[in-house]
């Protein structure tokens, strides 16, 4: 009994932390949960409700052999170090690990890692601790919500409508999405147009936009009003003022769960499943030429704090790259701020020598995208203001104003690094009074637009900003929303389909004081007070239990059951009759016995029209006219040859 165990949940960190302990350590993967709620007991909710909620578990399915292993390891160790990730989550499984392995008589501590580097996991082993109950009990308060409404909504539904789920977060998610699209549906569109004047400047052609009169700011809202405008115009077109204003534009804040996943959505087109999927490889550890190392720091964060550390080791390498112009710390000390549980300080990278361009070789291109912009936005948020002069050209012709703004860098300070981050528009060098050289007036008629729908990087940050969810459930309620054929996705935008609206107008005509976005978030405020202490977790419960379980009786009376609709027509495979069925792509014909039967009806594909024009190319097939049914593209019309794949020619228009 001289080794000490150290258990983690994923195997690809117990590699990483095994290469920085000695002889007398040994290090083991618990390979996530444990145990799980039961699914018996009262709507197999897997709780005693009647004994304050108490929980019961059972052990997870083909988890058997590894508890029976870890508990041989725990009777052969000196200490055992529970070392899960330093989350609720985390915590509960250290709590059930403890309870499994009966570590109640035995040496044990528990013990965090923000990043997984040799001085950090070294550091947490000096500073272990008792294991946060107050923590656990949120984690189990959140899980048992989750179940008591996912499960009874979910069964509802599939009863009355053949909606496959509900849940807490994830239909308040689907709500905003469906509540966007009728302002969508409702929209409409108002008429104003614009006059913009052009002109040539340096060899260089300028647009400055028609902003004001003598009364103020114009608004032209037909063409009548803006002809009457373009008729008082002269020929002659004026600078009249040059106003410059200086101002410091500051670096963006490190990444957050949210905002990384947002800022990989924008500019790396990666899902938010696939970020988190990327970070947890990064922060477990990868292995670089001559060591395993965790490149950032924990990825599931709501707190823009930095350590002091890392501001000290970002101030050492900005003044030694730049100059100590550049430094200017941000972002060091506790966070402030709604909903902020500041667990952990923000993504950052573990050490800045570890630089993307130099270890690019050890990881893959997507590891590399993604790791490039967590390394450079945290060490941009660490550099000076950029200072920038505005410059706004005021042009006058008959007292009718036109503006033409641009601006000039002074100093470039954190966009050294983030040169991506503002795009700088430079105008030419004017005096006032300069006549301006061939002026051209045109005019632009335009329509309001519609609020727009929401990209997943833009439904993350709603959902941040109204306090739904938390850093860990994101991405699983992006992705549920997808899985469920609730949405679609079109143009990288949310549609809701019909199943999706369906299901969310339901849920809001008999459960809106328990699915709306008030009540989620209260309710994430109440985990937050359970995990410090101030709120009892089983009278948290009880109170919801009681407001929810009238609802749902309600509901379970009065909900219209909607049937599927049947058609004329017999399966071929059993016999049973076809019903039309929602699906991701629209309406189809299924089997009525499902899931017995999971015969599908595949619609006939028609046959492409033949133009009857010779192909140029091979001059032995026709062109046939078919539809593009991928990409931006999508149901424009094209021309292909018939004898594809032989011949590839593809033509917009006929020749």
């Amino acid at each position: 009994m001289d080794k000490n165990l150290v258990i983690v949940e994923s195997p690809a960190k117990s590699q990483t932390i095994a290469k920085y302990l000695g002889e007398n350590f040994r290090v083991v993967s618990s390979k996530g949960h444990i145990r799980d709620l039961v699914t018996r007991g009262y709507g197999g909710f897997g709780v005693d409700i009647e004994n304050n909620f108490k929980p019961m578990y059972s052990t997870i399915s083909g988890k058997a052999p590894l508890i029976k292993e870890l508990k041989k390891q725990v009777k052969e160790a000196s200490k055992v170090y529970l070392a899960t990730d330093p989350d609720r989550e985390g915590e509960a499984i250290s709590w059930h690990l403890y309870d499994v392995l009966d570590l109640q008589n035995k040496a044990y501590e528990r013990v965090v890692f923000h990043e997984i580097t040799k001085n950090a996991v070294i550091k947490a082993l000096e500073n272990g601790r008792e294991i946060d109950m107050d923590l656990v009990h949120s984690q189990e308060s959140r899980r048992i919500l989750d179940r008591i409404i996912g499960f009874s909504l979910s069964k509802l539904l599939q009863k009355k409508i053949g909606s496959r789920s509900a849940g807490r977060v994830q239909s308040v998610a689907l709500k905003l999405i469906c509540d966007r699209e009728k302002e969508i549906q409702a929209f409409v569109p108002e008429e104003y147009w614009e006059v913009y004047l052009e002109f040539i400047k340096d060899n260089k052609q300028w647009k400055a936009k028609l902003t004001s009169d003598q009364n103020g700011k114009i608004s032209l809202v037909n063409e009548q009003e803006t002809n009457h405008v373009l008729a008082k115009l002269k020929s002659d077109f004026i600078v009249s003022e040059i106003l410059t204003k200086n101002r410091q534009k500051a670096p963006k804040p490190p990444f957050i769960t949210s905002t990384l996943q947002q800022e990989a959505a924008n500019l790396l087109n990666f899902p938010a499943k696939k970020t988190m999927m990327i970070a947890q490889k990064l922060y477990e550890g990868l292995e670089l030429a001559h060591e395993r190392v965790g490149l950032i720091t924990y990825m599931r964060t709501d707190s823009f704090r930095l350590s002091q550390e890392f501001v000290l080791e970002a101030q050492d390498f900005i003044i030694k790259q730049y100059g100590k112009d550049y430094f200017r710390g941000h972002f060091v000390g506790k966070a402030k701020g709604k909903n902020i549980q500041d667990a952990h300080e923000a993504i950052r990278p573990s050490s800045l020598k570890y630089h993307p361009d130099e270890i690019k070789n050890y990881l893959t291109n997507d590891e590399f995208k993604l790791y490039k912009l967590i390394y450079n936005r945290a060490l941009a948020s660490q550099m000076s203001d950029a200072k920038i002069e505005d410059t706004k050209i005021k042009i006058d012709n008959s007292g009718f104003i036109f503006e033409l703004n641009g601006d000039k860098i002074l100093f470039d300070g954190f966009l050294k690094l983030d040169k991506d981050d503002d795009e700088v528009h430079r105008v030419p060098e004017f005096t006032v009074g300069e006549l301006l050289n061939e002026p051209k007036v045109s005019s632009e008629q335009k329509f309001t637009s519609p609020p727009l729908r929401f990209s997943e990087a833009r439904l993350i940050k709603k959902m941040e900003e109204l306090g739904i969810g938390r850093p860990s459930t994101y991405a699983i309620t992006v992705d549920t929303l997808k899985q469920r054929y609730y949405v679609t996705v079109e143009k990288k935008m949310f549609v809701p389909t019909e199943q999706g609206t369906l299901t969310s107008n339901q849920l809001d005509q008999f459960f809106s004081s328990i699915i709306n976005v008030k009540y989620t978030a209260a309710m994430e405020v109440i985990l937050d007070q359970i995990s410090e202490g101030k709120k009892v977790w089983y009278q948290e419960l009880d109170r919801f239990y009681q407001q929810f379980m009238p609802l749902l009786d309600y509901a379970n009376t009065h909900m219209e059951k909607i049937y599927p609709v049947f058609v004329d027509e017999l399966c071929p495979q059993c016999g049973s009759q076809l019903v039309q069925r929602n699906g991701r792509f629209g309406r189809f014909l299924a089997c009525s016995a499902f899931p017995k039967c999971r015969y599908i009806k595949k619609e006939p594909q028609a046959e492409p029209l033949n133009t009857g024009v010779l192909c140029p190319s091979c001059g032995e097939g026709y062109l046939v006219e078919r539809l593009s049914k991928k990409g931006k593209f999508r149901g424009q019309k094209f021309y292909a040859c018939n004898r594809y794949p032989k011949c590839k020619t593809v033509l917009s228009k006929l020749p």
